[in-house]
Protein backbone atom coordinates (compact mmCIF):
# COMPACT_ATOMS: atom_id res chain seq x y z
CA UNK A 1 0.00 0.00 0.00
CA UNK A 2 3.27 2.32 0.91
CA UNK A 3 4.27 2.08 -3.17
CA UNK A 4 0.29 2.70 -3.88
CA UNK A 5 0.26 5.50 -1.75
CA UNK A 6 3.07 7.05 -3.33
CA UNK A 7 2.66 6.76 -6.71
CA UNK A 8 -1.31 8.73 -5.93
CA UNK A 9 0.83 11.09 -4.96
CA UNK A 10 2.85 12.14 -7.58
CA UNK A 11 -0.05 11.57 -10.11
CA UNK A 12 -1.67 14.57 -7.71
CA UNK A 13 1.45 16.51 -7.44
CA UNK A 14 1.80 16.10 -11.40
CA UNK A 15 -1.81 17.41 -11.67
CA UNK A 16 -1.11 20.50 -9.74
CA UNK A 17 2.22 21.36 -11.97
CA UNK A 18 4.08 20.77 -8.87
CA UNK A 19 7.31 19.95 -10.35
CA UNK A 20 9.49 19.04 -6.87
CA UNK A 21 8.49 16.22 -4.98
CA UNK A 22 10.69 14.06 -1.99
CA UNK A 23 9.54 12.27 0.78
CA UNK A 24 11.41 11.40 4.20
CA UNK A 25 10.30 9.16 6.85
CA UNK A 26 10.63 10.88 10.28
CA UNK A 27 13.33 9.05 11.28
CA UNK A 28 16.18 10.47 8.55
CA UNK A 29 15.71 13.32 10.97
CA UNK A 30 17.08 11.00 13.97
CA UNK A 31 19.27 9.48 12.08
CA UNK A 32 22.72 12.02 13.35
CA UNK A 33 24.91 10.82 10.22
CA UNK A 34 22.32 12.96 8.51
CA UNK A 35 21.00 15.24 10.36
CA UNK A 36 23.85 16.31 12.97
CA UNK A 37 23.12 19.57 14.00
CA UNK A 38 19.51 20.41 14.25
CA UNK A 39 17.74 19.98 17.72
CA UNK A 40 15.31 17.77 18.75
CA UNK A 41 12.60 20.10 19.41
CA UNK A 42 12.31 21.34 15.71
CA UNK A 43 11.97 17.35 14.73
CA UNK A 44 8.50 16.50 12.44
CA UNK A 45 7.55 14.43 16.05
CA UNK A 46 7.93 17.40 18.03
CA UNK A 47 6.22 19.52 15.81
CA UNK A 48 2.91 16.94 16.15
CA UNK A 49 3.72 13.57 17.57
CA UNK A 50 1.70 11.92 15.27
CA UNK A 51 3.90 12.22 12.18
CA UNK A 52 5.34 9.13 10.39
CA UNK A 53 6.33 11.33 7.22
CA UNK A 54 7.33 14.61 5.68
CA UNK A 55 6.30 15.06 1.92
CA UNK A 56 8.23 18.05 0.66
CA UNK A 57 7.43 19.81 -2.30
CA UNK A 58 9.30 22.59 -4.15
CA UNK A 59 8.11 25.80 -6.56
CA UNK A 60 10.68 27.58 -8.70
CA UNK A 61 11.51 30.78 -8.49
CA UNK A 62 11.71 32.20 -12.46
CA UNK A 63 15.44 33.91 -12.62
CA UNK A 64 14.08 36.69 -14.65
CA UNK A 65 11.90 38.36 -11.97
CA UNK A 66 14.86 37.46 -9.13
CA UNK A 67 17.30 39.25 -11.44
CA UNK A 68 15.77 42.57 -10.51
CA UNK A 69 16.12 41.99 -7.29
CA UNK A 70 16.25 43.84 -4.24
CA UNK A 71 12.90 45.21 -6.43
CA UNK A 72 8.86 45.04 -5.90
CA UNK A 73 9.29 42.53 -8.86
CA UNK A 74 10.81 39.90 -7.23
CA UNK A 75 9.06 40.77 -3.55
CA UNK A 76 5.69 40.07 -5.15
CA UNK A 77 6.75 36.79 -6.96
CA UNK A 78 8.35 35.69 -3.98
CA UNK A 79 4.91 36.63 -1.85
CA UNK A 80 3.25 34.30 -5.10
CA UNK A 81 4.90 31.39 -4.66
CA UNK A 82 4.79 31.43 -0.45
CA UNK A 83 0.98 31.83 -1.53
CA UNK A 84 0.85 29.14 -3.31
CA UNK A 85 3.30 26.49 -1.39
CA UNK A 86 0.64 27.17 1.71
CA UNK A 87 -2.17 26.44 -0.25
CA UNK A 88 -0.76 23.06 -2.08
CA UNK A 89 0.41 21.63 0.84
CA UNK A 90 -2.83 22.30 2.36
CA UNK A 91 -4.67 20.84 -0.78
CA UNK A 92 -2.10 17.73 -0.45
CA UNK A 93 -2.87 17.08 3.37
CA UNK A 94 -6.93 17.20 2.19
CA UNK A 95 -5.94 14.57 0.03
CA UNK A 96 -4.06 12.43 2.42
CA UNK A 97 -7.00 13.33 5.06
CA UNK A 98 -9.87 11.94 2.73
CA UNK A 99 -7.85 8.89 1.81
CA UNK A 100 -7.62 8.34 5.54
CA UNK A 101 -4.19 8.92 6.61
CA UNK A 102 -4.34 12.18 8.61
CA UNK A 103 -2.10 14.95 7.51
CA UNK A 104 -1.19 18.29 8.21
CA UNK A 105 0.12 21.03 6.69
CA UNK A 106 2.91 23.73 7.55
CA UNK A 107 2.88 27.28 6.82
CA UNK A 108 5.95 28.19 4.42
CA UNK A 109 7.39 31.27 6.34
CA UNK A 110 6.11 30.67 9.84
CA UNK A 111 6.98 33.94 11.50
CA UNK A 112 4.90 36.89 11.53
CA UNK A 113 6.67 39.56 10.18
CA UNK A 114 10.96 39.82 9.07
CA UNK A 115 11.61 42.25 12.38
CA UNK A 116 10.99 39.04 14.48
CA UNK A 117 13.79 37.36 13.09
CA UNK A 118 16.60 39.88 13.96
CA UNK A 119 16.11 38.25 17.29
CA UNK A 120 14.96 35.18 17.19
CA UNK A 121 16.16 34.10 13.44
CA UNK A 122 14.24 30.72 13.61
CA UNK A 123 10.91 29.03 12.39
CA UNK A 124 9.56 25.97 14.22
CA UNK A 125 10.37 23.79 11.50
CA UNK A 126 13.04 24.11 8.16
CA UNK A 127 11.64 23.27 5.31
CA UNK A 128 15.16 23.03 3.43
CA UNK A 129 16.06 20.73 5.68
CA UNK A 130 13.33 18.45 4.96
CA UNK A 131 13.98 19.04 1.33
CA UNK A 132 17.41 17.95 1.60
CA UNK A 133 16.10 14.66 3.73
CA UNK A 134 13.48 14.31 0.98
CA UNK A 135 16.21 13.99 -1.40
CA UNK A 136 15.37 17.07 -3.24
CA UNK A 137 18.93 18.65 -3.39
CA UNK A 138 22.63 19.90 -1.39
CA UNK A 139 23.42 22.37 0.85
CA UNK A 140 25.56 25.14 -0.40
CA UNK A 141 27.94 27.90 0.61
CA UNK A 142 25.20 30.48 0.92
CA UNK A 143 23.23 27.98 3.31
CA UNK A 144 20.61 27.61 1.19
CA UNK A 145 18.92 24.12 -0.69
CA UNK A 146 20.60 23.54 -4.07
CA UNK A 147 18.64 21.72 -6.56
CA UNK A 148 19.94 19.70 -10.27
CA UNK A 149 16.60 22.03 -11.84
CA UNK A 150 16.88 25.59 -10.45
CA UNK A 151 19.74 26.04 -8.04
CA UNK A 152 18.89 27.94 -4.64
CA UNK A 153 15.90 29.11 -6.72
CA UNK A 154 13.24 27.19 -5.43
CA UNK A 155 11.14 27.21 -2.69
CA UNK A 156 9.94 24.69 -0.28
CA UNK A 157 6.44 23.48 1.27
CA UNK A 158 6.02 20.36 3.60
CA UNK A 159 3.30 18.30 4.74
CA UNK A 160 3.59 16.26 7.94
CA UNK A 161 1.59 12.68 7.39
CA UNK A 162 1.05 9.54 9.97
CA UNK A 163 1.28 7.57 6.55
CA UNK A 164 4.28 5.76 6.97
CA UNK A 165 6.01 6.50 3.71
CA UNK A 166 9.06 4.88 2.07
CA UNK A 167 12.13 7.57 1.90
CA UNK A 168 13.63 8.96 -1.14
CA UNK A 169 17.14 8.57 -1.83
CA UNK A 170 19.47 11.44 0.30
CA UNK A 171 21.22 13.21 -2.79
CA UNK A 172 24.56 12.27 -2.65
CA UNK A 173 27.72 14.92 -3.41
CA UNK A 174 27.70 18.80 -4.17
CA UNK A 175 26.22 20.42 -6.05
CA UNK A 176 27.73 23.83 -4.63
CA UNK A 177 30.40 24.33 -6.81
CA UNK A 178 32.38 26.93 -4.49
CA UNK A 179 32.71 29.91 -6.84
CA UNK A 180 32.05 32.08 -3.48
CA UNK A 181 30.41 34.20 -5.39
CA UNK A 182 27.29 34.34 -2.92
CA UNK A 183 29.92 35.37 -0.27
CA UNK A 184 31.87 38.13 -2.26
CA UNK A 185 28.27 39.84 -3.44
CA UNK A 186 26.79 39.77 -0.40
CA UNK A 187 25.59 43.51 0.61
CA UNK A 188 25.68 42.66 4.27
CA UNK A 189 28.51 39.78 4.47
CA UNK A 190 26.87 37.64 5.73
CA UNK A 191 28.52 34.70 4.80
CA UNK A 192 31.69 32.57 5.07
CA UNK A 193 33.35 30.80 2.78
CA UNK A 194 33.01 27.21 5.01
CA UNK A 195 30.92 24.26 3.48
CA UNK A 196 27.42 24.25 5.53
CA UNK A 197 26.96 23.49 8.53
CA UNK A 198 30.23 24.68 9.76
CA UNK A 199 29.79 28.37 7.85
CA UNK A 200 26.44 29.51 8.92
CA UNK A 201 24.47 32.56 7.54
CA UNK A 202 24.46 35.57 10.03
CA UNK A 203 20.97 35.28 10.34
CA UNK A 204 20.66 38.27 12.68
CA UNK A 205 22.71 40.51 10.41
CA UNK A 206 20.57 39.20 6.79
CA UNK A 207 17.07 39.66 9.14
CA UNK A 208 17.91 43.20 9.77
CA UNK A 209 19.10 43.88 6.26
CA UNK A 210 15.67 42.46 4.75
CA UNK A 211 13.78 44.77 7.87
CA UNK A 212 15.74 47.37 6.34
CA UNK A 213 14.56 46.62 2.37
CA UNK A 214 10.37 45.90 3.70
CA UNK A 215 10.56 49.38 4.75
CA UNK A 216 10.91 50.23 0.95
CA UNK A 217 9.23 47.04 -0.09
CA UNK A 218 12.11 45.81 -1.84
CA UNK A 219 12.52 42.64 0.82
CA UNK A 220 13.46 39.84 0.59
CA UNK A 221 17.02 40.59 -0.89
CA UNK A 222 17.56 37.45 -3.03
CA UNK A 223 21.40 37.88 -4.23
CA UNK A 224 22.79 35.13 -2.64
CA UNK A 225 20.28 32.80 -4.99
CA UNK A 226 20.21 35.06 -8.28
CA UNK A 227 24.15 34.95 -8.23
CA UNK A 228 24.68 31.02 -8.14
CA UNK A 229 25.25 29.31 -10.91
CA UNK A 230 24.25 26.19 -10.34
CA UNK A 231 20.51 25.19 -11.87
CA UNK A 232 19.78 23.98 -15.47
CA UNK A 233 17.27 27.35 -15.42
CA UNK A 234 20.06 29.27 -16.23
CA UNK A 235 20.31 27.33 -19.41
CA UNK A 236 16.40 27.95 -20.00
CA UNK A 237 17.37 31.71 -19.21
CA UNK A 238 20.49 31.95 -21.64
CA UNK A 239 22.22 32.94 -18.50
CA UNK A 240 25.10 30.62 -17.91
CA UNK A 241 26.93 33.53 -17.64
CA UNK A 242 27.03 34.98 -13.73
CA UNK A 243 29.59 37.34 -14.41
CA UNK A 244 27.10 39.59 -15.81
CA UNK A 245 25.62 40.70 -12.05
CA UNK A 246 29.20 41.97 -11.49
CA UNK A 247 30.12 43.96 -14.67
CA UNK A 248 28.14 45.76 -16.93
CA UNK A 249 30.32 44.98 -20.12
CA UNK A 250 28.49 43.18 -22.62
CA UNK A 251 25.40 42.76 -20.67
CA UNK A 252 24.22 46.51 -20.66
CA UNK A 253 20.97 45.83 -22.20
CA UNK A 254 19.73 43.50 -18.51
CA UNK A 255 21.30 46.29 -16.43
CA UNK A 256 18.96 48.82 -17.97
CA UNK A 257 16.02 46.46 -17.72
CA UNK A 258 17.10 45.69 -13.72
CA UNK A 259 17.17 49.82 -12.92
CA UNK A 260 14.04 50.17 -14.83
CA UNK A 261 12.19 47.42 -12.21
CA UNK A 262 14.04 48.98 -9.14
CA UNK A 263 12.72 52.72 -9.77
CA UNK A 264 9.31 51.52 -9.52
CA UNK A 265 6.19 50.75 -7.06
CA UNK A 266 9.30 51.16 -4.08
CA UNK A 267 9.89 53.86 -1.83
Amino acid sequence: MTDDLKQMIQTKCRGMDIPLLGMAHVSRWEDLSLNPDMPEAFYPRSVWPEAQSVLVIGLPVHLPALETSPSIWYREEYRTINSLLDQYTYRLAEYLNSAGYPSVSVPRDGYGHVSVLVDTPVAFFSHRHAAYLAGLGTFGVNNMLLTPQYGPRVRFGSVLTAASLASDPVMEGMLCTRCMQCVEQCPVQALSEEDYPDGLTDKATCAGYSQSLAKHYRSPCGVCVKVCPVGEDRVLYCREDTGIYRDRSGAEACHRAWEHVRRYGVK
